[in-house]
């Protein structure tokens, strides 16, 4: 294996990560965002009222999203294998 397919491994790899996680990353902020709009129009300072519902979002978007996440990452997981086939290592 040479560096330059090292590096497009490696660079593939954190592209994948970075678009199985956007879903809940974005959901996380849309969430936070319409919270803390909620906090400053009602000046309720409320610890808990930012993190259960961040909680239960995250969990409903992780279960709608699954399927694609994992396809992403099985397909990159496929790739991967394929170029160790082509490269004949044992």
């Amino acid at each position: 294996m040479t560096e330059a397919q090292a590096l497009d491994i490696l660079s593939e790899s954190v592209f994948t990560i970075l678009k199985a996680a956007s879903p809940i990353l974005a959901s996380a902020l849309s969430i936070g965002l319409f919270i803390a709009f909620f906090q400053a129009l009602t000046q309720i300072q409320e610890m808990t009222l930012t993190f259960i519902p961040k909680i239960v979002g995250i969990l409903v978007v992780l279960m709608i999203s699954l399927p694609w996440i994992f396809q992403r990452v099985d397909d990159l997981a496929q790739r991967i294998f394929d170029m160790i086939v082509m490269a004949g290592v044992s």
